[in-house]
């Protein structure tokens, strides 16, 4: 989402009335401080679930990444936001914020070995891409592009990982295949056969067809990010989109089909030469959904929200490209969330909660969730002889971590862990304007 004037003054003028609710169970002197002053409070304990909540930024309008962005500095201590003024890091241990670049940028990912951020910026008819560290700032300038962006760097910093519609370009959607549109963004609105407006998730959906069906040539290509010299890795006239490389394995890209997520066979992985094209689900029944998926961060696993069918049944599932081992956890209808996501030791996983207007239509779904996963067991230890070829199935422990009642899910919270695994980082407009969070993970001391 962008801050625009427009949505900007929508959300100062909802910010007293959301401090107002807000506060009311908050705790501490920070909270009743944050109230007198019609600021977001700083830390607090959430009245709901008992969990301290902190607001890192200070910047009204600064925001946390996509949820498969990396956004940590390779020693784990330094957050990446984007802000109204540029690019800045959090220190995770003092909270201090420091700009690393000075004016509007597109972040593209933090280098998980170089310390460097990388980011592009609009110049006249070209996209050029440039590299920041973020402690020296060094900052040196990586390609150019005539046209298309770029979504994602390898595991050892040799390639970008980008996207072009051949011939004559349409109007853009955002880089993530409009996933994020923000609240108070302004669409054309949408219209059902009754003639009445659709809600926000479905015009979202029709426009997202729209897209599609236009069919148009696309190309991926990575380019070097020393010589930049750029190769095409694949052609077709599907929508191209959530391009993204594997933590681990330089050579490895998953990509979606995009569009509506019952209509394509979404998830597909392929190596940087072209090679290997390989459909990561395949639909079993009408109206199965698989899509925001990402890599475990050891890369062994590629992580997916599965509805069984549509809006009925839900599963967090896994694949491991090596083996081709699945595995399936079972969630609850309020459970599901817009984004998921896994603990660097895969141990933990979270989720971002979603409104009654989403695809679960959760009655109480608002909340960022942390999750843990149970096996099934064979019963008595007797087991399927081809038991190692089937789904191991199993299902989420849940723990509710932050109340987000107050939040406007049209701007996704986009959660992730913390490298030490003590937080989750998300980004929220529960107080009016938008700011980025963190939520302990393990409670709080009664009185604390």
């Amino acid at each position: 989402m962008k801050i625009t004037p427009i949505i900007a003054a929508v959300l100062a003028l909802c910010a007293p009335a959301a401090l107002a609710l807000v506060n009311r169970g908050t705790q501490g002197t920070a909270a009743v401080q944050a109230s007198q002053s019609n600021e977001p409070p700083l830390d607090w304990i959430d009245a709901a679930t008992g969990h301290r909540v902190i607001r890192l930024s200070r910047e009204p309008g600064s925001q946390s990444l996509y949820f498969h962005q990396n956004a940590y500095s390779p020693d784990g201590q330094k957050l990446i936001m984007t802000t109204p003024t540029g690019l800045s890091t959090i220190n995770l241990k003092t909270r201090a914020i420091e700009q690393v670049v000075e004016g509007r940028a597109n972040v593209i990912v933090t280098g998980r070995k170089s310390g460097l951020v990388y980011y592009s910026r609009r110049t006249g008819n070209e996209t050029i891409i440039y590299a920041t560290h973020l402690e020296t700032k060094e900052t040196r300038e990586i390609a150019k592009l005539p046209r298309g962006s770029v979504a994602s760097v390898n595991a050892d910093e040799t390639l970008l990982l980008g996207s072009y519609v051949e011939g004559a370009q349409p109007p853009a959607p955002d880089r993530d295949g409009a996933q994020q549109e923000g609240a108070g963004t302004t669409q054309p609105e949408v219209k059902g056969p009754d003639g009445n407006p659709l809600t926000f998730a479905e015009q979202k959906e029709v426009r997202l067809n729209r897209r599609l069906e236009q069919r148009l040539p696309m190309a991926m290509f990575t380019i070097s990010t020393r010589s930049g010299e750029l190769k095409v890795a694949h052609r077709a006239t599907d929508w191209l989109n959530h391009l993204q490389f594997s933590p681990t394995d330089p050579q490895l890209i998953m990509f979606c089909h995009e569009g509506p997520w019952h209509k394509v066979d979404r998830i597909w992985t392929i190596r940087t030469d072209g090679t290997m094209l390989t459909k990561i689900h395949a639909r079993t029944m009408n109206m199965e959904i698989a899509g925001h998926e990402f890599f475990s961060s050891d890369g062994r696993t590629i992580w997916y929200d599965l509805q069984t069918p549509r809006g009925e049944d839900f599963w967090v599932a896994g694949y491991e490209p090596a083996g081709g081992q699945r595995t399936w956890y079972h969630l609850e209808r309020d459970e599901w969330s817009v984004h998921f996501n896994v603990s660097l030791d895969g141990r933990l996983f979270a989720g971002d909660g979603g409104d009654d207007e989403m695809v679960a239509h959760a009655k109480n779904g608002k909340w960022i969730y942390l999750f843990r996963p149970a096996g099934i067991p064979d019963v008595a230890g007797i087991k399927a002889p081809n038991a190692q070829e089937l789904i191991k199935p199993g299902f989420f422990k849940s723990e509710r971590l932050v109340n987000m009642a107050k939040h406007d899910y049209r701007l996704e919270p986009n959660v992730t862990f913390t490298p030490d695994g003590k937080w989750i980082i998300f980004r929220s407009n529960m107080h009016g304007p938008v700011h980025v969070y963190a939520v302990e993970i393990e409670k709080a001391a009664k009185g604390s």
